[in-house]
């Protein structure tokens, strides 16, 4: 299998990873880049592309702005451009999410390889996903990690008022997507059962939604006990030497803070986010004198060079630590250091940690699940734990910590000393951890369930996917050809040449898509093909353009949705157009989000008048006349030409092998450039201007005899097989 996973927001590396640096990058970087490489190694994967964002800009790494890193010969990090260049948080993308699966599209095409299976991250990614896989009539994977609802809540209980969540976090749309993906989901994969009962439970979609719980792996060639070597996977020389070299590092960096280096030491690593209560266990900590007696206390809170260029929720987190260190005059026996390295230091840091008969204490108020956790046990660290979520299953499938209330800090401290000052209890948790480690959480046992339950929900592949519900956009993905034309008057008016099409087009169906372009909504459409013997088209343009839909499963191109609406003002232009006299607007059904259509008396002499109204009020549109009585007002961004080139791009089709067909003013736009064009012998006069220009072709025939002799003309049936076989 081919598998594609989803991690939108760009900050994703293989070679030390940026944890901690915002909000961005907490442990779904390291989840997504660790599963990419486990699943790489089975024997069942072919390839594993990870998807995230391509990023140029100079406050951040250069290597965020390769378009592609090899992680392994089977496994690569693809990058792709949208919403500019710049990083902007995760929250921002929204609006460039379309354009994000617009260049997916186009880098599948050309890679020419469609993925078996389509697995989106968080709900950005599960927005991306589920739209992709709809397209390509591909299994949909969908993994949550932190949920909107859940978030809600919590920003919610802690004082934040609704239109600052929604204005910081766009909650409404985040849980609309998760909804969404819940619905359209073969597979949700949790990490915890309570993630499945309590966090999935929130949504209206979960009793739709397919779970399986598959509890993340650690990297077993990183994390290992400092008391037994022979347990790493890690046999290269130069690699154990770096690893001696971050042990000299974080204890030369402990030292730097602490009076007593040499006693035990109380560990807390995460983000600096208000959710993590870093500032709970430094004030358990401040309060207990025993505590502050027994062991020292070191929290390593991400990445930071200066803190006032972190986001605001960073700021106040490490501002308030700073505070506290102060309130309870904790220099000498506190260490925050300002940075670490993922990759060698963090693992050499629970070592160092488990070398002084530490602890672990994650105080978070709510915990997803807990990937912490799992790295410090397997490095033979006790943990002290939140009593939410992930943690609830880790020390009851491990058997080495305690959990805690994290809103008590008398509970914090009291347990941690409990560790701390029973030699026999510290030594049974260590070792504990470090054999259910093995047993429960490791990535090869993760994969071999994920593939078991992709092998259920695999697809059968069939010999001609182009006439499957949801397969359209694979057949699009593959041919190079494409054949779109108007259908009244154009297609149809001569019963038995369009029989003889029909029985063409059947035979060019593996190698050319067929579309029409129409001014009738997408009702009116379906009535006709189903009142004809029309096949039913890969693709429908309609409302003038202002629509597309593909398949018979009649997918919407909301991509194509997204970039005809900027600056369009229906409303306005409504009320500006009832000021002239010769417009009549058309019947209610007629009347869409992004159509306004009249009739028009005397179309040369009103046109300008309505052109002259609507300019002098700033407003931007497209106008059609057609058939000199039909008016359609659009935005600037829609018509049927502009439509037809949006699906040259999207699906890298070239304009030298698209051919189009039209009887009137309305297809006007798309008969003109490189396109292949064919005017019916039938057709309305306002067309004649386009006489004698290059690429459009009068044929003397009319209706679907006239579609015929134009396709002789371009030879366009005729041309080899295009499309390519996809292994």
């Amino acid at each position: 299998m081919y598998i594609q996973l989803y991690s939108i927001h760009g900050l994703l590396r293989a070679k030390d990873p940026e944890l901690g640096r915002n909000a961005d990058t907490g442990g779904q970087v390291k989840y997504t880049l660790e599963l990419a490489q486990a699943l790489a190694k089975e024997p069942a994967i072919r390839k594993v592309d990870l998807f995230t964002r391509l990023i140029e800009d100079k406050t951040l790494s250069p290597l965020y702005s390769q378009p592609a890193e090899q992680l392994s010969e089977k496994c690569r990090i693809i990058r792709i451009r949208c919403g500019g260049k710049k990083y902007i948080r995760k929250e921002l993308l929204w609006p460039h999410l379309d354009e994000y699966i617009d260049r997916v599209l186009g880098f599948i095409k050309k890679e020419n390889d469609i993925p078996d299976m389509i697995h989106g991250h968080y709900a950005d990614a599960g927005y991306v996903g589920k739209e992709l896989a709809a397209l390509l009539g591909t299994p949909f994977i969908f993994t949550g990690h932190s949920l909107g609802r859940f978030k809600q809540q919590k920003l919610l209980q802690n004082g934040m008022r609704q239109e600052e969540i929604e204005a910081q976090y766009h909650i409404a749309r985040r849980v609309g997507v998760e909804e969404e993906c819940l619905a359209a989901a073969d597979l949700v994969i949790a990490s915890t059962h309570q993630e499945e009962e309590e966090q999935y439970g929130a949504y209206e979609s979960r009793e739709r939604a397919r779970f399986e719980i598959i509890p993340p792996g650690v990297d077993l060639a990183r994390f290992f006990p400092f008391y037994d070597e022979s347990l790493s996977e890690i046999g290269d020389p130069a690699e154990r030497d770096k690893i001696r070299q971050a042990q000299f590092y974080i204890q030369k960096e402990l030292e730097r803070f602490l009076g007593q280096a040499d006693k035990p030491l109380i560990l807390a690593l995460s983000r600096p986010d208000q959710n993590k209560n870093i500032a709970g266990l430094v004030q358990a900590y401040g309060m207990d004198k025993e505590l502050q007696a027994i062991a020292n206390l070191a929290v390593f809170a991400g990445l930071r060079k200066d803190i006032t260029d972190k986001d605001e929720n960073e700021r106040q987190v490490l501002t308030e630590l700073l505070l506290l260190m102060d309130k309870y005059d904790l220099y000498g026996r506190l260490a925050i250091p300002k940075k670490h390295n993922v990759e060698y230091e963090v693992p050499e840091l629970y070592r160092t940690v488990a070398r002084a008969n530490g602890v672990f204490v994650n105080p978070a108020f709510n915990e997803n699940f807990g990937m912490t956790l799992i790295e410090a046990a397997a490095s033979g660290l006790p943990i002290v734990a939140t009593n939410d979520g992930g943690p609830r299953d880790i020390i009851s499938n491990c058997r080495n910590g305690i959990l805690i209330d994290p809103h008590d800090p008398q509970q914090i401290s009291t347990e941690v000393k409990k560790i701390l000052i029973d030699p026999e209890l510290w030594k049974r948790l260590s070792e504990a951890g470090v054999r259910n480690v093995r047993r429960f959480y490791t990535w090869k046992a993760h994969c071999s369930r994920y593939l078991r339950q992709l092998q259920r929900i695999r697809l059968p592949i069939q010999a001609s996917p182009q006439q499957q519900p949801g397969k359209t956009g694979k057949h699009l993905a593959r041919i190079n050809k494409l054949f779109i034309t108007d259908i009244d008057n154009t297609l149809i008016g001569d019963d038995p040449s369009l029989e003889e099409l029909i029985h063409t087009l059947g035979k060019q169906r593996r190698q050319m898509a067929f579309g029409v372009a129409t001014g009738r909504d997408l009702n009116s459409v379906l009535a006709l093909i189903g009142s004809t013997a029309i096949p039913h088209p890969e693709i429908i343009i309609c409302s003038v353009g202002t629509e597309i839909y593909y398949g018979a499963d009649l997918l919407a191109d909301k991509s194509w949705r997204t970039h005809i609406a900027h600056r369009w003002d229906r409303e306005r232009i409504r009320q500006v157009l009832t000021t002239v006299d010769s417009l009549i607007p058309q019947g209610e059904e007629a009347q869409k989000e992004f159509k306004l259509s009249y009739t028009i008396d005397n179309p040369d002499e009103n046109t300008p008048r309505i052109h002259h109204c609507l300019t002098e009020q700033g407003l931007r549109y497209n106008l059609i006349v057609s058939n000199r009585k039909f008016v359609d007002v659009l935005p600037a961004r829609a018509s049927k030409g502009k439509a037809i080139r949006y699906l040259h791009r999207k699906w890298n089709i070239p304009l030298a092998r698209i051919l189009v067909a039209g009887d009137s003013g309305n297809d006007e736009e798309m008969l003109r450039g490189e396109m292949l064009a064919v005017v019916v012998g039938n057709h309305s006069p306002e067309l004649e201007k386009l006489r004698g220009l290059r690429h459009i072709y009068f044929s003397r025939a009319t209706h679907a005899a006239g579609i015929l002799d134009g396709c002789a003309h371009y030879h366009f049936f005729d041309a080899p097989e295009v499309e390519r076989e996809v292994s």
